[in-house]
């Protein structure tokens, strides 16, 4: 995506028509959200040169309110994104936490920061 410094007259809408898809939800109404994206031709017609690809996605419910998971799967078919759906989500489940985790620290290192300078009478900072 190109930079347009925050200028809406600088956006390109320009339609990249070597690099088109057909999308197709498949789910499980419960927790497995899988996206088959079919490479297809300005026609519409599928594009057999090229591979589909697949994207698993599911939400975390925190009481702070629901979070995208979401990950590639290096899949051919449906049935092979099925399997490889639960390891993917749980790896990316994991890279969520982590990056909790380390927002938390780095939040706790800057409170701790600001409560431990010395105000002393009269000096202005």
């Amino acid at each position: 995506m190109n930079s347009n410094g925050g200028q809406p007259g600088g956006l390109d809408f320009t339609v990249d028509k070597k690099n088109l898809y057909r999308e197709e939800a498949i789910t499980d109404l419960r927790i497995a959200n899988i996206k088959k994206l079919t490479p297809v031709l300005v026609d519409g017609t599928d594009d057999s040169t090229r591979e589909p690809i697949f994207l698993g996605m599911t939400q975390l419910t925190t009481p702070q309110g629901p979070i995208p998971i979401q990950s590639k799967l290096e899949a051919k078919t449906i049935e092979e994104a099925m399997d490889l759906f639960p390891k993917a989500m749980e790896a990316e489940t994991q890279k969520v936490v982590e990056s909790f985790k380390k927002m938390q620290e780095q939040q706790e290192k800057q409170k701790q920061a600001d409560q431990s300078r010395i105000i002393v009478p009269g000096m202005n900072n």
